[in-house]
């Protein structure tokens, strides 16, 4: 049997305008800009304003709301006056006004290299080798990841040349063509593991008893030397600690990537985007947005005189539903890019006061670089200073990256938990974590300090913390335990 039943529900829901500037705010400056490339392309009544004065004081419009359209005539009018400006052309200004003529304007020199991949089918169109040799080596070439190493089986790409290429052929054929790829340079090209990989370059070096030991180290105790088990390398090697110290030279000679020599960026290198710049002014620090390549966006001149246009034949009574209709298009893809123009700004707006907490939060730190004055901060206390939410300071400080006269950091690198020292005061774990680092920088590399003995360093220091704690940090820091340290 069917009730009939009122419920009353309170929910919250994040409109149009909110979600956007939540997705805005957590992808940094270099992602930024190809988001507003996408936006542009969606929205043809979004455009770059090309003469914009960047001397101009920042300005923002206001703009209202406007009425739901219904299908009923007198409901599909729009008031156009309420999408057009007194200005010739509306702009909505996004300059955090922190630039002028005189900043100085520095270009990154790129560096025309050539690709990994293009180098090595060069090298194998001077072979000069039968169609079906050179498909098989333009498919082991292709299958080659960035660091050179080729990641895919011999036997599926039999089949892979079978189904794609329409070449027959077998494993044997594969692997002949593979010797001849690894034959290229860079040495070391087209290994299937690291241990191929170090052995194919010391085959090219010259045959010193080093190489040659090195060789036999990497073919026999290839385990063992991952480990650092010195020990069981001279006795299987049966050599002198001498030879073993020249041999790992010349092992740690070799690359480990090949490829890598290339880079993985079409520009050979690649390259960190600030999205804040923090300057020392005599002693003052400075903050600004790093908005070099911020285009400002303005609404299209064409939509606005297409309103124009529809204003005057209004007034003519020369409407129709063809017109209703253009004019409701019109209307939603202005508030669209009135949304996307306001979310940018709220954007930029929300960066900048997020990061200016965070700069006078560790004023010490910008101010000196000295690491140890790092207070313990943790997203809590910037949203309590700013007023917003712990999400919101989180998408902020994600994937962000701020420029200080000390180099340029990862935004929430600066976050970290407190522990209490010996004094009973609130030290940052960063700061710990400094202290451990340059520990080990001074240590002695042939007996280097074991986590116990950090322990007893850090306890002397005044932190007291736990030979668990010290072992956390250390592998957080991707520093090895003190065998692996080890140096003959």
């Amino acid at each position: 049997m069917l009730n009939q039943s009122l419920q009353q529900k309170l929910l919250q829901k994040l409109s149009p305008q909110q979600i956007l500037l939540m997705k805005l705010l957590q992808i940094p400056s270099m992602a930024l800009e190809q988001r507003i490339k996408q936006e542009i392309e969606e929205n043809p009544v979004l455009e770059i304003d090309e003469d914009y004065d960047k001397e101009e004081e920042n300005t923002t419009d206001d703009y209202e709301d406007s009425a739901k359209e219904s299908t009923d005539d007198s409901q599909n009018d729009v008031d156009i006056h309420d999408y057009l400006d007194d200005d010739d052309i509306p702009a909505y200004r996004l300059n955090a006004g922190n630039t002028s003529a005189n900043d100085e304007h520095k270009e990154i020199p790129m560096a025309a290299d050539t690709g990994f991949l293009e180098s090595l089918l060069s090298q194998l169109d001077i072979k000069n080798l039968p169609l079906h040799k050179q498909v098989i080596g333009t498919t082991i070439i292709g299958n080659l990841d960035e660091a050179g190493y080729l990641q895919r089986d011999l036997t599926a790409m039999v089949d892979d040349l079978a189904f794609t290429q329409g070449v027959t052929t077998n494993l044997a054929e594969i692997e002949q063509m593979l010797k001849v790829v690894q034959g290229f340079e860079p040495a070391g090209v087209a290994a299937r593991t690291l241990q191929e990989c170090l052995i194919l370059q010391l085959k090219r070096a010259d045959p010193s008893p080093a190489v040659k030991l090195a060789v036999t180290i990497l073919d026999r105790c290839f385990d063992e030397f991952t480990k650092k088990h010195y020990d069981k390398i001279l006795k299987r090697t049966h050599s002198e600690e001498d030879e073993l110290r020249d041999a790992i030279s010349e092992i740690l000679k070799l690359n480990p990537k090949p490829g890598s020599a290339f880079g993985s960026s079409p520009s050979g290198s690649q390259y960190v985007i600030p999205d804040f710049i923090i300057e020392n002014k005599d002693g003052i620090l400075e903050l600004s947005l790093n908005q070099r390549n911020m285009p400002e966006l303005r609404l299209s001149r064409t939509y606005t005189e297409m309103l124009e246009t529809y204003s005057e034949n209004k007034n003519k009574k020369e409407k129709n539903e063809l017109q209703r209709d253009a004019v409701i298009f019109i209307k939603q893809k202005i508030d669209s890019a009135r949304w996307f123009i306001d979310a940018i700004k709220q954007r930029q707006d929300t960066l900048y006061i997020t990061m200016k907490a965070i700069m006078n939060y560790q004023y010490k730190y910008f101010l000196e670089g000295d690491e140890t004055r790092l207070r313990p901060m943790i997203l809590k206390d910037i949203a309590e200073q700013v007023g917003l939410d712990i999400s919101t300071i989180s998408r902020v400080a994600n994937s962000k990256y701020v420029q200080t006269p000390y180099g340029t950091f990862l935004l929430k690198s600066f976050f970290s938990e407190s522990i209490q020292n010996d004094q009973g005061e609130e030290v940052s774990t960063r700061e710990i974590k400094k202290i451990l680092s340059d520990c080990i920088v001074v240590e002695d590399k042939s007996k280097p300090l074991t986590d116990e003995e950090l322990t007893a360093i850090l306890k002397q220091k005044g932190y007291p913390i736990a030979r668990r704690t010290v072992a956390k940090y250390r592998e957080l820091l991707n520093i090895s335990v003190a065998r692996l340290r080890k140096v003959m």
